[in-house]
């Protein structure tokens, strides 16, 4: 299935919409993509939509674990947002959201970085 990776800014946020499979074949072109974008210094926040991400596996855990940190670094906060169960639960039981807040929505996930949208 492959994945696709869409971003787009909302004035500081960096909004990263994934769609498709997050697995150990994709998971270098979006830390890769995310990077330069993060590396550009626009943005401070990191909002990742997973509305349409169908399936993720442990390499796409350590992708979203390494943009946090580097979020963090940042002084920046990074949200989840529109996950689907499946990959709900993988995130559920890695622990992830103990660290990482999760909204129903992106603009609601945006507003929480202190934007209002």
């Amino acid at each position: 299935m492959g994945l696709s990776l869409r971003m787009k800014r909302n004035q500081n946020v960096l909004v990263v919409r994934l769609a498709g499979e997050l697995d150990h074949h994709t998971a270098e072109k979006v830390r890769t993509s995310i990077e330069a974008e993060l590396d550009k210094g626009v943005s401070t926040h990191l909002v990742l939509n997973l509305a349409d991400l169908e399936f993720m596996d442990s390499s796409g855990l350590g992708v979203i674990l390494g943009r946090y940190k580097k979020v963090s670094q940042l002084g920046g906060k990074m949200i989840l947002c529109s996950i689907k169960p499946s990959v709900y639960r993988l995130m559920e039981m890695s622990g992830l959201f103990k660290i990482l807040p999760t909204y129903d929505d992106e603009e609601r996930a945006i507003i929480a970085c202190g934007v209002a949208s």
